[in-house]
């Protein structure tokens, strides 16, 4: 804006200047005219006296003359002239001045030559004797005075452009200053132009409308972020072309990135093939879905195009972490596929032993043994639906079950009692120690857990082996301690053992019995008590499991 300013306040300067220039020279060089024009009429008067006074011998005795003098007669024929010889002029009386003195007593006329840029001008009066006396001076053209001029008029033009850049840089500056000084945060409070006042008025209400409405962003934005920033799942919005419009911190987290990627593609936040694959067919069908491994956790990706009337303008992703729940699908299908394993064998058992004794094919002698193989497998059905249920029941919560005054040492006596036949069968020796604590729990729970732990120590212990139950109080909970000295669980066992169905020796399981749910009840019976499981374990050493239970203060 300055610039423009400067040029047009030096454009219009200069169109003054030249303006002055042509007006000043025009004038001076009219006036000048005149002047010699009147000069040289008076001459030429003076000398029409002097030649009626003094005939031609006047004219010829003027001497140093500034002007040329030619004296005519009365036929035309040149008498006398200063510059020329009057022999080799010709007759003047078809002369303009000739004429017009002849005519009226005076006469003048001018005459150019273009060569030579030169003016002749001519003053001629007529004497009472019929004599055309006749002065004429030469005088530059306009064109030519100004070449004659030239180096003080370019003094003057330079100077008069120096001066003009100068006053036209100052005013422009000046003019301008007021503008930049506005201050656009308060622009009632400027001192300037009045001819701004409607600019600043309006500019005055853009900006509080502009703060208005940065404001509500400024909400809506911290509201949407306190929103996103507590979401569990991940969310990330995405320009139409592929860049990060904004990630929420559960994505990051995921995506393992920080702030700084957002406005960057996405590629830059996660290069697999699953989200770019994800996000092209988006764009394609308006809604996609897929399933990304991250270090070790499943995610379910969805992303929903967001259309405008041009095309697709960004896209949302929300990012589910299903690793739970695929695990638990999993899980789903192989508790399904082991308990219908783990009841086909013992019905098939059954099934074969009362088609034998249907069809008359046991001996009578042998009869008991097959009542009594129907037996055992009818128990174990019994025992294993039973577990089912318990641990169904387990899964639902402790609401059906009421909290107690308990003494961890009785029911920890009262297993070891209940297991001690089976514990002489095999050959093992259980013992109880610690000190007692009495606390408000859930005795089923606990008994349960204790039974589970100390039937799984006897089982798959050593002939000769013992198994050690040792209770007591650590700070503000209470402890379980069941060691065995068995066959112990190699180390890439010990993450599965308490899943359901799982055992670490098949046919070890398979020949001293169980159903392969005794540690996942004491895994979920200790959760619902709100405690902890700790195992330790070395191959054909030994096992030993903690259960820390919170003792309730009241």
């Amino acid at each position: 804006m300055t610039k423009k300013i400067f040029r047009s306040i030096f454009l219009a300067s200069m169109v003054v200047l030249l303006c002055c220039l042509v007006i000043i020279l025009g004038v001076l060089y009219d006036d000048f005219t005149d002047n010699q024009q009147k000069e040289l009429k008076a001459q030429v008067y003076m000398m029409a006296e002097g030649v009626e006074y003094g005939g031609v011998d006047y004219v010829k005795g003027i001497e140093n003359a500034d002007c040329r003098i030619t004296l005519i007669d009365s036929q035309g024929t040149v008498l006398f002239d200063n510059e020329t010889s009057s022999e080799e002029m010709e007759n003047h009386n078809d002369r303009e001045e000739i004429r017009q003195a002849r005519a009226e007593g005076y006469g003048e006329s001018e005459r150019y030559s273009v060569t030579l840029m030169e003016r002749q001008i001519y003053s001629a009066v007529e004497t009472e004797s019929g004599y055309v006396i006749r002065a004429s001076v030469t005088q530059y053209t306009m064109l030519a005075y100004i070449m004659i001029m030239m180096q003080p008029i370019l003094l003057v033009i330079i100077a008069a452009v120096a001066l003009s850049a100068f006053l036209a840089s100052r005013l422009s500056k000046r003019v301008v200053k007021p503008l930049n000084d506005i201050d656009l945060d308060e622009p009632l409070k400027n001192e300037g132009y009045d001819e701004l006042s409607p600019l600043m008025t309006r500019l005055e209400n853009q900006r509080r409308q502009i703060r208005r409405q940065l404001d509500e962003l400024h909400r809506r934005q911290n509201e949407f972020d306190a929103i996103t920033g507590r979401m569990t799942e991940g969310l990330v919005l995405i320009s139409g072309s592929g860049t990060i419009l904004s990630i929420n911190n559960a994505a990051m987290s995921i995506f393992n990135v920080d702030k700084d990627c957002v406005g960057k593609d996405i590629l830059t936040a996660q290069r697999s093939v699953a989200v770019q694959n994800l996000i092209k067919e988006a764009k394609k069908n308006g809604h996609s879905e897929a399933l990304l491994d991250l270090d070790g956790r499943e995610y379910q990706l969805n992303a929903s195009a967001i259309r405008t009337g041009d095309g697709t303008a960004g896209i949302a992703m929300l990012i589910f972490d299903v690793t739970e729940r695929v695990k638990s699908e999993q899980l789903r299908r192989e508790f399904t596929a082991n308990v219908s394993h783990e009841l086909k064998t013992p019905l098939h058992t059954i099934s074969g032993c009362a088609e034998l004794l249907n069809n008359g094919l046991v001996k009578p002698e042998n009869v008991k043994e097959f009542t009594q193989q129907i037996y055992s497998e009818a128990q174990r059905l019994i025992t294993l639906v039973d577990d089912i249920i318990r641990l169904s029941r387990l899964d639902e919560g402790t609401s059906e079950f009421t909290k107690e005054t308990v003494s961890l040492k009785a029911i920890c006596e009262d297993v070891v009692k209940n297991l001690e036949p089976s514990a002489k069968a095999v050959n093992v020796t259980v013992s109880v120690e610690g000190d007692d604590v009495v606390f408000s729990s859930v005795p089923q729970l606990i008994s349960g857990t204790v039974y589970n732990l100390c039937d799984n120590a006897i089982k798959y212990n050593k002939d000769n082996g013992s198994v050690t139950v040792k209770m007591g109080r650590k700070g503000d909970d209470a402890f379980v301690t069941v060691s065995d000295t068995g066959i112990g669980i190699a180390e890439g066992h010990k993450e599965r053992i308490f899943e359901r169905f799982y055992r670490v020796d098949k046919s070890h399981s398979k020949k001293i019995g169980g159903t392969g749910l005794g540690l996942s009840i004491v895994k979920h019976s200790v959760q619902l008590l709100g405690g902890k499981i700790e195992l330790e374990s070395r191959e054909n050493v030994g096992t030993t499991i903690t259960v820390t239970i919170p003792v309730d203060k009241k």
